[in-house]
C-alpha cells in the first residue's frame, strides 16, 4: 500500500441547517483501493459523498485529495482534480440521448476530442446495451441500464476517485450482480473507489477495506473480509 492516502477526511462535519448529518468522520483511500462504506438507511453515507463532492458543504474537519485541500473547494473544481461522482438514484439526463449523457460526463476534458473517443469505445464495451441504445433517451432505460449509464459518465471524467453511491438500489438480483462485476473489473484496472452501500455483503465483498456508518459516525474500520465475518456486522448488515 503507499504510505500516502490519496484522499484523506479528518473530523469531518456537516449540517442541514440544525441537523447535524456527519459527526467527526475520518477515513482514508489509498490509491488503487476500492474501499466501502457500508450502514443503514439515513446512516449518513449519501451525504458524505455529497461533501466529499462539494454539493454539500463541510461545516468543520477537514478533505484532502492527493495533498490537496478540497474542502471548501466548488464542486466543478473538484471534478477537475479527478473525483468523480455517480450519485443515489442514478440522476441521468432522461429527455437526452444514452450518447449525450455520456459525452457530458467528458465535459471538463472537452478539448481532448481523442480520449474522449477512445473512452466511449472503452465504455461501449463495458457496457454493450449503452451502445445498442445509445440513440435511446436516457429516460426509458430501464434501472439497470440507468445505473450502467451513471457509471459510464462518471468514467468519462476520467476519475483518479471514483465515488458510487448505493448502485445496487432498486436493481434486481442478477442486475446487482452485473454491477459489481463491473465494479470490481473498474478497481482491478486501477481506478480507485470508494463505494457506499446498504448492500453489505456485495460491497465487502469486491472492497479490500470497509468502515461502518452509523448516525453519522464511523463505528467500525476494519479489513473487508474481518469486517464481513464479524458477529455484530452480521447481524445488522447482512441478516444473520
Amino acid at each position: 500500500m503507499p504510505s500516502e492516502p490519496l484522499l484523506r477526511i479528518d473530523g469531518l462535519t456537516s449540517h442541514y441547517g440544525p441537523i447535524q448529518a456527519l459527526h467527526g468522520i475520518s477515513l482514508e483511500v489509498y490509491p488503487g483501493e476500492l474501499v466501502a462504506m457500508v450502514g443503514a438507511n439515513g446512516a449518513g453515507k449519501s451525504t458524505l459523498l455529497q461533501t466529499l463532492s462539494g454539493v454539500q458543504r463541510a461545516s468543520g474537519g477537514s478533505v484532502y485529495f492527493d495533498g490537496i485541500d478540497i474542502t471548501r473547494k466548488a464542486s466543478h473544481d473538484i471534478v477537475r482534480l479527478g473525483i468523480c461522482h455517480v450519485p443515489e438514484g442514478r440522476q441521468v439526463f432522461a429527455p437526452l440521448s444514452v450518447e449525450d449523457n455520456l459525452r457530458l460526463g467528458g465535459y471538463p476534458l472537452r478539448n481532448d476530442k481523442q480520449w474522449i473517443e477512445q473512452q466511449l469505445t472503452q465504455i461501449y464495451t463495458l457496457f454493450p446495451i449503452l451502445q445498442e441504445r445509445q440513440r435511446q433517451t436516457a429516460g426509458t432505460l430501464s434501472g439497470g441500464q440507468q445505473q450502467m449509464l451513471a457509471i459510464g459518465r462518471a468514467l468519462l471524467g476520467r476519475p483518479r476517485l471514483l465515488l458510487l453511491d448505493e448502485p445496487s438500489m432498486g436493481l434486481a438480483p442478477l442486475l446487482v450482480e452485473e454491477i459489481f462485476r463491473v465494479i470490481g473489473e473498474l478497481n482491478e484496472k486501477g481506478v480507485t473507489i470508494l463505494l457506499v452501500e446498504q448492500n453489505a455483503k456485495a460491497a465487502l465483498g469486491i472492497a479490500d477495506r470497509g468502515y461502518v456508518l452509523e448516525t453519522g459516525r464511523v463505528i467500525m474500520a476494519s479489513g473487508a473480509a474481518e469486517l464481513l465475518a464479524d458477529e455484530a456486522v452480521q447481524r445488522a448488515y447482512l441478516g444473520h
